[in-house]
């Protein structure tokens, strides 16, 4: 029975699937290639990111990221964070394994926040690959917006999250197994 309540989610989805699959076979199998692709993606790029999660928490101590990017790390330890996150590859949720780690070893709740931006919004490849493909006034522009705006978004987030809320979030993140 806790198997059941478990997945219970995945559960329903099949089920709806199931039920979209015989109202309408086209859109059904298309909803199921659909899925099928989301997860071979997630299959080739999970493993990976956990081997990284693996070396940065044995490699790196948390000393080390404490001086670098914990709270009294100022402007280093945010551009640290952009560069790092800018530098990512993969989707946005591979990012959310790599900050429960960071925030295992002691880097600012902002720091955190930024570089979660920084993954989402100012990919390396994809700032070249706006270069190529929309110019570099476009690319660079895009980029002078982005950088400010994902700082104050973390400084806002950051000021409207209480300290409990904040030490909530580290305790989940100290349970979190890479």
């Amino acid at each position: 029975m806790n198997y059941l309540k478990r997945y219970r989610w995945f559960f329903l989805a099949l089920a709806g699937v199931a039920a979209l699959t015989l109202v309408n076979r086209e859109l059904g199998i298309k909803a199921l290639s659909t899925t099928a692709y989301s997860f071979r993606e997630m299959i080739l790029i999970i493993p990976p990111i956990f081997v990284l999660l693996g070396l940065l928490d044995i490699w790196v101590p948390k000393e080390t990221m404490i001086r670098f990017m914990g709270e009294g790390s100022g402007i280093k330890g945010t551009l640290l964070a952009i560069f790092i996150g800018s530098a990512a590859a993969g989707p946005l949720y591979g990012a959310f394994p790599i900050a429960a780690v960071f925030m295992k070893k002691g880097v600012s709740f902002l720091n955190v926040l930024v570089f979660i931006g920084a993954w989402s919004t100012t990919k390396i490849p994809m700032f070249l690959f706006e270069m190529g493909a929309l110019g570099a006034k476009f690319a660079v522009t895009r980029l002078l917006v982005d950088l400010p705006g994902i700082i104050l978004i973390a400084w806002i987030i950051k000021l409207m999250t209480s300290k409990e809320e904040e030490r909530k979030i580290y305790e989940k993140a100290e349970h979190f197994e890479n």
